[in-house]
């Protein structure tokens, strides 16, 4: 392992080259695809099973609760990319995610009990009360879960703070051959029902990826740990409470996002063509996720390599126009060449009817993966420089502007439910990307000065064979 480093030789080099940030950013991109091909080919496993419909449903219910509480977790990830640089940074910022995970697996333990869930599927959610048991049984089995995301998210951002990404990929790979280890045993077993199949699946998948993500990650939270913190002078030790001011805006974010789909679902569910729009709409939304994750992962890539004074800024925002630019331009030519014909009808399986719904909304949402990665790099500028509460404000213009759109479009106008969708989500993101430029402008006319209020991020000490 190398020696640490000094905080003034740490830094992304004003030098770096678009070839650099691509080698950085190819494992985060491939492991977001990873994970965006886990719940279609889960669902293809269920839907082989015995009564798959019930099992789909239940399946679909048991993981939408499990993402809700795992919600105020997902951006740790972010929080330990930025935030880690010394032995003190790391170990406040693991006491806050330790008592972070344990709230939330008391909310999942508390939801599990079986009159507060009954409660919520059966009497406020009016679900079958075959759905209801199954999917009962499928969250007990995702009780690991939000703590195993944590866990290993933030252990994913000591190894990208570190530059080694590649080993995030290859927890990743950990985690998806588990998945698929696990989910074809029970397949072939054939005893276990398909929802609880999925559940167990995705749990141990999440929790070896954990393991494997701190095992590879030793030696970095070594040289971590050696380190006492960067030059006197510097702005003043991290505190919880600065934690806190950082994390909880971030928090409302997730929560915002995560708002999103089950938005458009209830509109969608009073439009005009409203069960060819419900049928249409997840199809669609797996498709555009396809390219749309490749542009999320670049928030990390940004908060690891544009420097604690934004020294990168240019390279990395000239990165993020061409890759935006690239992955418009590839679902572009799905939507605009028989390639969308072809996805719809013969690989998802939707009948010529309900593929004639796709085509205009598809055109629609092309623009979505462009905007998702300028958004992704506005983001990055901002949490690095501690301005997370930006980042939730854009967030709420997205949401705001989304159900604006809709319920002019589906009541107003009378739009076609999936049309008016499409057009929601893209006037969204456009509004989310306008409300942060003022804020990133400021901070790049501050970038020669200190970030404010917390510690600046220098990268981790290097290891060898990363």
């Amino acid at each position: 392992m190398t020696a640490p480093q000094k905080d003034s030789t740490s830094q992304p080099p004003e030098g770096l080259t678009g070839r650099q940030v691509v080698r950085f950013w190819s494992p985060l991109a491939l492991t977001w695809l990873m994970m965006a091909f886990e719940g279609p080919y889960l669902s293809a496993i269920i839907a082989r099973l015995a009564e798959p419909k019930v099992n789909l449903a239940a399946f679909g219910v048991a993981l939408a609760f499990a993402m809700l509480i795992e919600s105020p977790i997902i951006m740790m990830l972010s929080a330990s990319t930025a935030l880690i640089r010394d032995s003190e940074s790391y170990r406040k910022l693991r006491h806050f995610l330790l008592a972070l995970n344990l709230g939330i697996s008391l909310v999942l333990l508390v939801m599990v009990i079986p009159p507060v869930f009954r409660w919520i599927t059966i009497d406020l959610m009016s679900l079958p009360e075959g759905v209801s048991q199954l999917s009962h049984r499928a969250l007990v089995l995702f009780l690991p879960w939000p703590a195993a995301i944590g866990y290993r998210r933030f252990y994913q951002g000591i190894l990208i703070k570190a530059g080694l990404t590649r080993r995030v990929a290859l927890g990743t790979a950990v985690r998806v051959g588990t998945i698929t280890v696990v989910a074809l045993g029970f397949y072939f077993a054939g005893h276990l029902p398909g929802a609880l199949v999925g559940a167990v699946s995705l749990s141990l998948g999440v929790v070896a990826e954990a393991l494997a993500t701190r095992l590879m990650a030793r030696r970095v939270i070594r040289a971590l740990i050696a380190q006492t913190g960067g030059p006197a002078g510097e702005a003043p030790r991290l505190r919880y409470r600065q934690i806190a001011h950082f994390y909880f805006p971030l928090v409302l974010t997730s929560l915002l996002h995560l708002g999103i789909n089950p938005i458009v679902t209830f509109f969608l569910g009073s439009s005009r063509y409203a069960l060819e729009s419900l049928a249409v709409y997840p199809v669609i939304n797996s498709l555009v996720f396809l390219f749309r994750s490749i542009s999320l992962s670049y928030q990390e890539v940004g908060i690891a390599l544009l420097g604690d004074r934004l020294q990168a800024y240019r390279q990395i925002r000239r990165c993020a126009l061409a890759g935006a630019i690239a992955l418009g331009g590839g679902l572009a030519v799905i939507a605009w060449s028989p390639l969308s014909r072809l996805w719809f009808r013969d690989v998802s399986g939707l009948s010529p009817e309900l593929t004639a719904f796709t085509a205009l909304p598809l055109k629609i949402l092309v623009f979505l993966p462009f905007l998702t990665l300028l958004l992704s790099f506005q983001r990055a500028v901002l949490i690095l420089m501690r301005r997370t509460a930006a980042v939730t404000r854009g967030t709420l213009g997205e949401v705001l502007c989304l159900i604006g759109v809709l319920m002019i479009g589906i009541r107003g106008w009378d739009l076609v439910g999936i049309n008016a969708a499409a057009l929601a989500l893209l006037v969204g993101q456009v509004v989310a990307n306008v409300l942060l430029v003022r804020a990133v402008r400021a901070e790049v006319r501050r970038r020669r000065g200190a970030p404010r209020g917390l510690p600046s991020g220098p990268m981790l000490p290097a290891v060898t064979g990363g």
